[in-house]
């Protein structure tokens, strides 16, 4: 980053390999969430499937592309102000990344859905475009060493990341069915969001010690043992003292968001106590859970002479997103068994 050559040969590869990776997933996640939904349902439109996979690439290629260019912007103003990224530039991508996610996935589907009956080539060189703009990404990332070995071997980690939020999606498809348990939609999402950020944080903070202090391979005296949960959260070093910190967020962080969803709704129904006591309980298990992870994968990985950086946080993102969902609607489910109709 001292080299402003260097700094910026770094940086068009990592945005050209973000923008292969986005087409890429693009494409398998609309053929994932068809072959999805012609096994529900039994039958496939052609248009539908230009539709879906003109909307997701589009979808995953602009928010890529913005993303991208809001954490390279973080991360040199971070260091520009002395403050370390791991902190700011983490957080702030899971964020901005669902919001700008969604706000595009809306959009992009209202205006291709337009154009679906009238004029329907439209949506076909939408899809030419970004298959034939595959070859220039490869060749740009190909120019720096850290963006070749991504484009190598990077692509293990945000597959299955990418298969494991599916499982989620699969749960909170299967429980929003039932009109009983719709509530689930309006606090999974906030779980799963707190969750994969405050996750993500620990496993870069993890990660930037193991890099400025050890050698690939090469693990601190006291990871060689056996795994031990009470040490990641009652250690005494600085990575120890975040983990008990961030596990602490949880707690005021929900809290505020329970007084929001309150105040939306007219301050007229407060949440009631089982309620509040189940939707605490399933957030901070989430993110203890999320923890133990984080400091056992980072490990493992970094022993192995992988970079935790590019596999540790697709797993633990997407971990979170199924955990979230998971553990959220067996609280709603639980709540409806006893006869607290709140979540709905």
């Amino acid at each position: 980053m001292e080299n402003p050559k260097e700094k910026w040969a770094l940086i068009l590869g990592n945005l050209a390999l973000k923008q292969l990776q986005a087409t890429l997933l693009g494409f398998l996640a609309s053929f994932l969430a068809i072959v999805l939904g012609w096994m529900a349902e039994g039958e496939l439109s052609l248009k539908h499937v230009v539709l879906l996979c003109s909307t997701s690439v589009s979808t995953a290629f602009v928010a890529s592309l913005l993303q991208g260019v809001l954490m390279v912007a973080v991360i040199i103003g971070c260091k520009r102000m002395n403050i370390n990224p791991d902190n700011v530039a983490t957080p702030m991508a899971a964020s901005f990344g669902d919001l700008i996610t969604l706000s595009l996935l809306a959009g992009f589907s209202h205006w291709f859905y337009s154009l679906m009956d009238f004029y329907p080539y439209v949506l076909y060189l939408v899809n030419l475009s970004y298959i034939c703009l595959i070859p220039v990404w490869v060749a740009v990332s190909s120019k720096h060493p850290a963006s070749l070995l991504l484009l190598r071997s990077g692509w293990e980690p945000i597959v299955t990341a990418m298969v494991i939020s599916s499982l989620g999606g699969l749960i909170l498809d299967k429980t929003v069915s039932n009109q009983n348990l719709s509530g689930v939609v309006l606090y999974a999402p906030v779980i799963n969001g707190v969750g994969g950020n405050l996750v993500s944080i620990q496993s870069s903070r993890i990660s930037t010690n193991l890099h400025l202090n050890f050698s690939p391979g090469e693990l601190p005296e006291e990871h060689r043992g056996c795994f031990n949960p009470c040490r990641i959260f009652f250690g005494p070093g600085a990575n120890h003292q975040s983990a008990r910190v961030l596990l602490l967020l949880v707690l005021p962080g929900q809290l505020l968001f329970l007084f929001t969803v309150y105040l939306m709704k007219g301050g007229l129904t407060a949440p009631s106590p089982l309620l509040t006591l189940f939707y605490l309980s399933a957030s901070l298990l989430q993110v203890f859970l999320l923890l133990c992870l984080a400091d056992c994968m980072v490990q493992r990985l970094w022993r192995r002479g992988k970079d935790p950086d590019s596999y540790a946080i697709p797993y633990l993102t997407a971990l979170g997103d199924l955990l979230g969902t998971a553990l959220t609607s067996l609280a709603v489910f639980l709540l409806w068994c006893i006869g607290d109709s709140e979540p709905k």
